[in-house]
């Protein structure tokens, strides 16, 4: 006889159901082992291995070649949703069809990023797609749902959104903490996670390496405060690698891994991806857990059942039925389509003063360090096609008609014996490039050491010297290898690209005597000629002292083509793996040194000159006197065609900017100031004038916006308006809906994105567009009732094409709920729900849940509370806190009058007090709380 289904193998029944027929199956042991980012197959019951995290930020990444599209916050410039749905259902297609021949590709995808783009120095900023939380949500909920598929059951992938929370610094970026007030918490970081998982496509987060107001995100108690109670589905947290460690080894939050491992679990966390393949010690540290009472089974039981759930909808266990099973969509003609119009989208036209397009037989110089290149990223995969803009605009113009100087300066390195570095020559250069075999973790991809290290001779070899700012350069041999550093020690030309976790293709010039020190910076060692080659140094003083004899100047290079063109395009912009990247942020908006120069040659020689930045994030650079600027992410597989395109008048130019570019350094708030509110920061409260605001992108034609209308309706506002093509050429127009509140009660946006859409219109034509808003998106996050409010009152809509550049506008008076005065004689103050504050910082109240306010290191702290309703009167007050130093308060601008303090020998931080003193007010008044020392504030209760 055929031994029965069971259950958990039956399609007719839900999904619920069937995970809870296998959970019943499992023993304790199988569970826990489920809990590591690679669970083992359970063959007993037929169930295969499952690997949590694929990569596919923008493609799928490390598992060899892919299709390759606009990195994503150039998927954010293009402000268009349903071209990134497309490109995530591309993505989506090609992690199937890799995995059907490569079973270590996996479907639960860890993208995208939803990590707004706060600060523009955080070295990830590629990976977002928007400052602002509504276009990030947007973007994300149409590349999710890409990703997910549409079939009502089974998903094509799985997405998950990193980093859970509140995260722009790789300074530090495991141990320091982001200081986030609830405002900013309800109104900002929450925002573009909630909005894009009510939508739908989620099917989970990870959370971040940083601490959120003291306490490690892997203990975030918002995973279950917030995160899931917006949807009904089971949503799977996998932690961000190596970081349930650190809640012990950098963070020493916890004392042992089995507490840090039981806090982490019970916070959430469902899959801890820490040790690589090896799951033992995860595994040991959930048993010593459960031995020692920190968890119970119920607790394994929950994570293990999201888990499930989720290779449920996967199609694991439904193969005949999955519709994605037999997907095998890879390279096709129709994604190498998508590539390119992905990346002719996502340009943005900053400035032009008629130089663009280029007129037809125009003589064209392209110079710069990205003219020539096809740019990757950690999270790229290998690149099947490939074109530069060098490439591109020879497609387009013609050989003939195109120059080209990449503006490097061509050195040799001459030894203290009079000889020179020497590259000897190989016939063994491999045709493929880094990571094209695919890698479940790149980061251990080692360098080549089968080609011969450099030695010197009496000639040596001419290097191309690339200085990318900060002192860091790159020396690249005459047949494009990079000089690297592989795990023997020894220097060769042997990397195809700079890259790596560890990038051990850079290198500092050292002054030292008369001439340079060499250090690798890879290893920090120099660099050393010994006998048997060049290598870097075991001892300092073995180090080689250098002198530089320069063959040309990069300047001297683009001064020559630049004055027999036409015009000029300058290709500037960086390289995503030096400087700013992840776990490393960038420390100015300005070019590298060397990119300037070029530049200001380039413009010296032809004032036609044409600047393009290609690069992962802003720049501050000086565009008076240049007639044209454009910027793009690195465009992936098309970049250089699409530019190209761009650049002719092929293709007119609508991408939008997706972030504020600031004029100067000075203009930015420091890296850890979280604080979008009170610190001014991004479009929505910045107070100078950018270099570029925030939506901000030019046309090859000109638009017409005319007819607005609002109306107020149940719930929703309804806006509409009339725009119209008013130039010569078909284009791409982004029309924009901001709404500002015209008297606010408390601190509100200048300006705030409610929606957006992009479309096309031939010469002439007109499109009306409408959008439907519901009225809660005009709501703040109200810290006295700890609730959203719609204040009433007038609010302004702006209509236009950026955010300043408003070119409708109309007033609607809204009815909302009025504000009402803390009723602090009934419920006291949480400290943390404060309207200002200078001087203090944000931790944690206890390890599990709770905030509380401690004075920043060597300041004085001070709080701001207003409208506080003392009722009838109040006579004493009972401060909870913990640590030593003292507490002082005042009424509105009164005088201020010591508050009870802690004394004697200060606890642990969680040793709470509540102390006990007099003090007296009635009616409603703003409060002022002073606080000096190590203490922590954790609530104020006033009775009597």
């Amino acid at each position: 006889m055929t031994a029965p289904t069971p259950p958990f193998r039956d399609p007719r029944l839900p999904f619920a159901k069937r995970v809870d027929d296998l959970m019943s199956r499992l023993t304790l042991d199988e569970k826990t082992a489920f809990l590591h980012q690679f669970a083992p197959a359970v063959e007993r019951l037929g169930i295969g291995a499952f690997r949590t995290g694929q990569e596919a930020l923008h493609g799928v990444a490390w598992m060899g070649p892919a299709t390759v599209f606009p990195q994503a916050v150039g998927l954010g410039a293009t402000w268009n949703d349903d071209l990134v749905r497309r490109v995530g259902e591309a993505v989506s297609k090609e992690a199937r069809a890799m995995r059907a021949r490569d079973e270590r590709v996996g479907l639960n995808v860890w993208s995208p990023t939803v990590n707004l783009l706060r600060h523009p120095l955080w070295g990830r900023n590629e990976e977002g797609y928007s400052e602002d939380p509504k276009l990030t949500s947007a973007i994300a909920t149409a590349y999710t749902r890409g990703l997910r598929g549409d079939d009502p059951v089974y998903w094509r992938t799985a997405p998950v959104l990193k980093h859970w929370l509140a995260h722009n610094n790789e300074t530090a970026r495991d141990t320091s903490s982001s200081s986030v007030r609830p405002r900013v918490l309800h109104e900002y970081d929450l925002r573009a996670f909630r909005e894009t998982v009510e939508a739908g496509a989620v099917a989970g987060v990870m959370p971040a390496y940083n601490l959120v107001n003291g306490r490690p995100n892997h203990l975030s108690p918002h995973l279950g405060r917030h995160l899931r109670t917006w949807t009904e589905e089971d949503l799977l947290v996998c932690s961000d690698a190596g970081a349930p460690s650190n809640l012990v080894d950098s963070e020493h939050y916890f004392d042992t891994h089995e507490e840090a491992t039981a806090a982490a679990l019970r916070a959430g966390v469902d899959s801890f991806t820490d040790h690589g393949t090896d799951s033992s010690k995860i595994v040991a540290r959930v048993r010593g857990a459960l031995e020692q009472g920190l968890l119970t089974e119920a607790d394994v039981d929950a994570a293990v059942r999201r888990q499930l759930s989720v290779r449920f909808r996967l199609g694991e266990f439904d193969p005949e039925h999955d519709p994605y099973a037999k997907v095998r969509d890879f390279d096709t003609p129709e994604h190498r389509a998508l590539a390119r119009e992905a990346a002719e989208q996502a340009v943005v036209l900053l400035k032009n003063d008629g130089v663009l397009p280029l007129a037809p037989g125009t003589r064209v110089a392209v110079v710069g360090l990205l003219a020539d290149e096809c740019k990757l990223d950690w999270y790229s995969g290998t690149l099947i096609h490939r074109s530069t803009p060098l490439e591109g605009l020879y497609e387009r113009f013609g050989a003939d008609r195109v120059s080209f100087a990449e503006g490097v300066d061509r050195i040799r390195l001459r030894t203290a014996d009079g000889t020179f570095l020497h590259v000897l020559p190989s016939d063994e250069v491999p045709d493929g490039a880094r990571g094209a075999e695919g890698a479940l973790d790149p980061a251990l991809l080692a360098g080549r050491t089968d080609l011969p290290p450099l030695t010197t001779d009496a000639a040596g070899t001419e290097l191309a010297l690339i200085d990318w700012g900060e002192g860091v350069l790159t020396l690249r041999a005459p047949d494009g290898r990079y000089l690297s550093v592989a795990e023997d020690g020894y220097v060769r030309a042997s990397a195809d690209q700079p890259g790596g976790w560890v990038v051990q293709e850079t290198f500092r010039l050292e002054p030292h005597a008369n001439g340079h020190l060499l250090r690798h910076t890879g290893t920090g060692r120099l660099v050393q000629v010994a006998a048997d080659g060049v290598k870097v140094a075991a001892h300092e003083a073995d180090a080689e002292v250098f002198e530089l004899t320069v063959a040309e100047r990069g300047e001297d290079a683009v001064t020559r083509v630049a004055s027999a063109a036409d015009v000029v395009v300058v290709i500037a912009g960086n390289d995503p793996h030096i400087n700013g990247r992840e776990t490393e942020d960038r420390t100015t908006l300005r070019l590298p040194g060397q990119q300037e120069r070029l530049l200001r040659a380039a413009r010296a020689a032809n004032p036609a000159t044409v600047l393009a930045l290609v690069s992962a994030y802003p720049y501050a650079v000086g565009v008076e006197t240049l007639p044209a600027v454009l910027w793009t992410a690195h465009g992936g597989q098309a970049a250089g065609t699409a530019l190209a395109r761009v650049l002719a008048g092929d293709v007119s130019p609508a991408g939008r900017l997706p972030q504020t570019w600031y004029a100067d350094d000075a203009d930015l708030p420091d890296l850890l100031d979280y604080d979008v509110i009170g610190g001014r920061q991004t479009y929505l409260y910045f107070e100078g004038t950018p270099l570029f605001p925030f939506g901000h992108g030019l046309s090859y034609a000109s638009f017409g916006y005319a007819d607005l209308a609002a109306e107020v309706g149940d719930g929703t506002v309804s806006v509409s308006f009339t725009v119209t093509n008013t130039g010569g050429v078909t284009a791409d127009e982004v029309a924009q809906l901001y709404v500002r509140a015209e008297a606010p009660s408390v601190p509100r946006p200048r300006r705030e994105l409610l929606a957006h859409r992009r479309f096309t219109l031939a010469p002439g034509a007109s499109t009306r567009v409408a959008f439907e808003v519901p009225l809660s998106a005009l709501a703040f996050w109200d810290v006295a009732h700890g609730r959203w409010r719609l204040e009433p009152g007038p609010y302004a809509l702006l209509v236009g094409a950026s955010s300043e550049d408003v070119r409708l506008s109309t007033t609607v008076a809204l009815d909302g709920e009025p504000a009402a005065p803390r009723p602090v004689g009934e419920r006291g103050l949480e400290a943390a729900d404060f309207d200002e504050q200078s001087g203090t910082e944000i931790v944690d109240r206890t390890k599990v849940s709770g905030d509380a306010v401690t004075p920043v290191p060597g300041a004085t702290g001070e709080l701001l509370y207003r409208s506080c309703d003392f009722g009838t009167g109040v006579t004493r007050t009972t401060l909870s806190v913990a640590g030593t130093g003292t507490v002082e308060m005042a009424l509105d601008g009164g005088a201020w009058t010591p508050a009870p303090s802690p004394s004697g020998p200060a606890a642990g931080p969680y040793d709470y007090t509540e102390l006990d003193g007099a003090f007296t007010a009635g009616g409603v008044h703003d409060l002022r709380i002073r606080l000096r020392g190590s203490l922590r504030l954790a609530h104020v209760g006033f009775s009597g």
